[in-house]
């Protein structure tokens, strides 16, 4: 198989690369310099957010091309009407937030989606990922997988949300910890996303697919109790009901990465169904399995992960944590 990575050096496109090279895949990656590609991947270099900056794809015939794009869907558009006739399919990896936030517990893929437009320019999150799934079909029609991921985690992750918690529990002591300890979780691990993927284009299928962990794949508590466990520190969970966290002012998500409180966003990023993903042979590897590797991974960058500079930065800061563990000290 030649596949074409738009994209391909970061997180999920070199999760897709590394997938796709062990099988002896022929890969291509167009990017645009800023990082190095993986080992055995064929560079071609240029920035689809200019004009022109799509002239090394002039050439080229490939089976099928995995876009992660997140940004003007109009970039999608003139890559799809580009590659239409020189490429076998198209996988757009797009999100679950095309679907109307927040969205009911147990949400398919035939649930309602945002309005949006292949040729919108730089627009809000769900907005471009609902127009880059519309350039994507109106180019390559049932040729287009819509791959509507939820949560990504696992090794290279550039957003920041499992690294954080890495870190935090790695220095140890009293941690804060969001309850309910069982509250479950809903994830996909970015070679799990990747694998998926590419089996899907092997099978050839089309449409959309939730893909995220069946949901209570994890919990909370044992996410965190991993952490623990993995990085050998002597953290200290300490649960805390959510109606105290969000009394103090801490913020779900952001302050405390991949944590909703029970109600109407916990059910929207949590508890999606993924039955059509699961009957197309999704499988996913154990939460500890994805903590152990990202744990390597950043060590082996020496305790720091990057971070995209277009998403903000996550995590609590520890005077807040400190005040909220011991408001006396």
């Amino acid at each position: 198989m030649r596949i074409l990575l738009l994209g391909g050096t970061e997180f999920v496109g070199r999760a897709v690369a590394d997938v796709a090279l062990a099988r002896d895949w022929e890969v291509t990656a167009f990017h645009r310099g800023r990082h190095e590609a993986p080992r055995g991947v064929a560079t071609l270099l240029g920035d689809r957010s200019v004009e022109g900056g799509l002239a090394a794809l002039d050439r080229g015939e490939w089976d099928v091309v995995v876009d992660t794009w997140s940004a003007a869907p109009s970039a999608v558009r003139d890559a799809t009407r580009l590659l239409a006739d020189r490429v076998g399919s198209y996988v757009y990896v797009s999100s679950r937030s095309v679907y109307p936030f927040p969205h009911p517990a147990g949400l398919a893929e035939d649930g309602p989606v945002v309005d949006a437009s292949p040729d919108d320019g730089e627009v809000e999150y769900a907005q471009a990922k609902r127009g880059g799934e519309l350039a994507a079909l109106a180019a390559f029609g049932d040729r287009a997988l819509l791959v509507r991921a939820g949560l990504i985690i696992g090794p290279g992750e550039n957003i920041g949300r499992l690294p954080w918690w890495l870190g935090r529990i790695g220095r140890g002591g009293r941690v804060l910890a969001p309850g309910p300890h069982e509250l479950a979780l809903q994830y996909i691990d970015a070679r799990d996303l990747a694998t998926w993927s590419l089996d899907a284009v092997e099978s050839g299928l089309g449409g959309p697919y939730n893909l995220v962990s069946p949901p209570g794949h994890t919990t909370m508590g044992e996410l965190l109790e991993t952490c623990v466990r993995v990085t050998g520190s002597d953290a200290e969970l300490c649960w805390t009901e959510p109606e105290t966290i969000l009394a103090a002012g801490i913020e779900p998500w952001m302050d405390l990465p991949i944590w909703l409180p029970p109600g109407e966003d916990y059910d929207g990023m949590h508890q999606a169904d993924v039955s059509k993903a699961l009957a197309a042979g999704l499988r996913c590897r154990p939460v500890e399995e994805t903590v152990a590797d990202t744990w390597s991974w950043l060590l082996a960058l020496g305790g720091k992960a990057p971070h995209r500079p277009d998403r903000p930065p996550v995590g609590l800061d520890p005077e807040t944590e400190a005040k909220l563990l011991d408001p006396n000290g």
